[in-house]
């Protein structure tokens, strides 16, 4: 991978950790083996598999203008979710609604819960909706990206399901294409392409409303599975080679037949949670067991990533989340922030560049994408097409004053009497008179002066 850093606006890009006061402490994450990230976002909650003892369990915290957590202490009663039989296996908040949030389980099902305003007062059993029709385990769940109520499941039945959340049906299901575990299914970023990434150690490219496999490739032949994200119209591969090193594979999917770029990272064993900012074309790789994470910028021509720096830290993550754009601090010039998953602690991790604020800047923020579905399920069922809604993140921005910016505040005047007045006119009279004789005194040793010097 390019080590050779070029000329770029985000080329100093640097990783603050939030204050101890705004981190998340005493937090419980589940031990499950399972290959998960743990952590997901949307601007009003962040949200933790947890370790319940029995079943599954998730926790959901308010943060924002509702955060219930003072001095990063979690409560250790904080209300759970609670409604899944077997071990939550994956987490995600929809794109379009803040408090809308979907997981799958051991159980074999995938459940809709919607947060209240504030979050939980109780343990909440009761979703939203359930996704019934995995034979097995469900170990994936993402939404659709560009179309409402829409999301797509995996199972250890070696199935992708395409589900219309309002009614509750699975509408569309590839089967017998896959023939070991599902790790990911993922969608492109306009939501007509799934790609899938399986411990048989081959990546496919599904058609999900033609229910068809329409492109298959060796990829990682390392014993671990391997993990697949978009880049905009690129996909990204993260496993491991056949001597267990760590490595990454690039494909266009106009042709998925071999990679566009092959490339080492490291020995480490733990595996790779990436992320990626389409509106930056910045990826974050952070591994599990690792306390760094690797930034790069993705650009369309070879070498096609950019090594640009690596935040590090003493503590080993867990798990990792990316908080959506819209969200981010504008007026600090964030343009990232992940929230880190450790042991007990979840971190929140701000990446910024390196500028003076005193107005939006543009150049570094490009229209986000807006939180706005373009489809309703229905549209895209039907066939519909599109492109996810973008906005300007210029209204977030606040201009913070510098200390010469302050302006001190006047000294309000006494309004005094008649009395008052006459008096502090009487006191102004005698100054001035005692002035007049001082100067007439100073003119007097003048002239005597002169007169001796001749």
């Amino acid at each position: 991978m390019s080590r050779i850093v070029r000329q770029s606006k985000y080329r100093h890009v640097f990783g603050t950790v939030a204050k101890k006061e705004n981190c998340y402490d005493d937090l419980r994450p589940a031990p499950t083996a399972w290959d998960t990230d743990f952590v997901t976002a949307s601007p009003l909650h962040l949200a933790v598999i947890w370790d319940a003892g029995g079943g599954g369990a998730i926790a959901p915290i308010p943060w924002g203008p509702n955060n219930v957590v003072k001095n990063g202490k979690v409560d250790p009663k904080l209300p759970l979710i609670t409604g899944h039989k077997g071990a939550v296996l994956d987490i995600e908040f929809s794109p379009f609604h803040d408090s809308l949030l979907a997981s799958v389980s051991e159980d074999g099902t995938g459940k809709i819960w919607g947060i209240p305003e504030g979050g939980l007062t109780a343990n909440m059993t009761d979703p939203l909706q359930t996704l019934t029709g995995h034979k097995r385990k469900v170990g994936t769940i993402r939404f659709n990206p560009i179309a409402d109520n829409i999301v797509a499941t995996s199972s250890g039945y070696f199935s992708v399901k395409i589900w219309d959340v309002e009614k509750g049906t699975a509408n569309l299901s590839i089967e017998a294409q896959h023939t070991d575990l599902i790790a990911a299914a993922v969608w492109n970023e306009t939501g007509n392409l799934i790609a899938t990434s399986c411990k048989d150690k081959k990546l496919r490219l599904i058609d999900p409303r033609a229910q068809n496999v329409i492109g298959t490739s060796d990829a990682h032949q390392g014993i671990k599975a391997f993990k697949a994200i978009w880049l905009r119209d690129k996909i990204l591969t993260v496993g491991f080679s056949k001597q267990s090193e760590r490595e990454l594979m690039l494909w266009d999917p106009k042709d998925i037949s071999k990679p566009l770029t092959r490339q080492s990272l490291d020995s480490a064993s733990g595996s790779v949670m990436s992320f990626f900012d389409p509106d930056t074309n910045m990826l974050f790789m952070a591994g599990k067991g690792d306390g760094n994470i690797r930034y790069y910028e993705v650009v369309d021509e070879d070498p096609y990533l950019h090594y640009v720096s690596e935040f590090k830290s003493s503590s080993p993550q867990r798990g990792m989340g990316m908080l959506p754009k819209r969200a981010v601090n504008v007026s600090e010039c964030e343009i990232v922030r992940l929230l880190k998953l450790g042991n007990k602690v979840l971190e929140p991790i701000a990446f910024n560049v390196p500028r003076k604020s005193e107005v939006f800047q543009d150049d570094i923020y490009p229209d986000a994408i807006s939180g706005e579905y373009t489809l309703t399920s229905s549209e895209w069922f039907a066939g519909g097409n599109g492109v996810q809604k973008r906005m300007s993140l210029a209204p977030g921005f606040t201009y913070k004053a510098k200390q010469s910016d302050v302006q001190f505040e006047k000294k309000e005047e006494k309004v005094l009497s008649e009395k008052e007045l006459r008096d502090e006119l009487d006191k102004l009279n005698n100054r001035v008179s005692y002035l007049e004789a001082e100067l007439v005194k100073k003119d007097a040793k003048i002239k005597e002066l002169e007169t001796k010097l001749g």
